[in-house]
Formats: structure tokens, C-alpha cells, sequence
């Protein structure tokens, strides 16, 4: 089992970057797959981005491809979403997950949560 910690959320105006850092505990983080997810106000969670455990493959969502990056550190436990040229339709709760087998975009592709952390992207 694996419990995940996400930091690095706020506020930030358009056109701008933030870095979310997920860490993750127990020895065994290098073998999920990892992804993160966002949840915007009466909407169902979606996928942004996913990689794979050795981190030699990705896959991202239409709506940030090009503008936000996923990568992860297994010495460190940690799985990162770079997303820069913030719009105000990115304004979510951004979860980060981690499940077993192969990459997939689908919130029931991951087995464990984090507890979210908010991004707001103001006009």
C-alpha cells in the first residue's frame, strides 16, 4: 500500500506556472504507475496526465497537452506535474494517484489517492 501527500497548489493568474509535487510513501513507489487528476465544481474527476513506472512513457489529456509536464523521481518518492500557461479552466482540486498494471486514463485505472490540493487560475 502506498499513501500519497500532494503539495504545491495556489493561486496564480493567467499565463502563469506552478509545480505540484506528489510524495509518496513506502518502499515500493517505483512500482505504479502514477497519474494525476483534477475535480473542477460539479464536474466529475478527469485525467491530466499519467507515466509509467520506470517514467520512459506519458500521456496526457488533450486540454494540457503542450502546456504541462509529468515526471517523477523513484529516489526521491516523487511524481511532479509542471504546468505552465495557466487558464482559468484549469481551476480544480488536482489529485495525484497511483495504481498497478499499465497506464491508463481512467480514475478506476488507480488504486490509491491522495487528498488533493486546490490550483486556481484567476482571469
Amino acid at each position: 500500500q502506498v499513501q500519497l501527500v500532494e503539495s504545491g497548489g495556489g493561486l496564480v493568474q493567467a499565463g502563469g506556472s506552478l509545480r505540484l509535487s506528489c510524495a509518496a510513501s513506502g518502499r515500493t513507489f517505483s512500482s505504479y504507475v502514477m497519474g494525476w487528476f483534477r475535480q473542477a465544481p460539479g464536474k466529475e474527476r478527469e485525467f491530466v496526465a499519467g507515466i509509467t513506472r520506470t517514467g520512459t512513457s506519458t500521456s496526457y489529456a488533450d486540454s494540457v497537452k503542450g502546456r504541462f509536464t509529468i515526471s517523477r523521481d523513484n529516489a526521491k518518492n516523487t511524481v511532479y506535474l509542471q504546468m505552465n500557461s495557466l487558464k482559468p479552466e484549469d481551476t480544480a482540486v488536482y489529485y495525484c494517484a497511483g495504481g498497478g498494471g499499465v497506464l491508463r486514463r481512467t480514475v478506476r485505472g488507480y488504486d490509491y489517492w491522495g487528498q488533493g490540493t486546490q490550483v486556481t487560475v484567476s482571469s
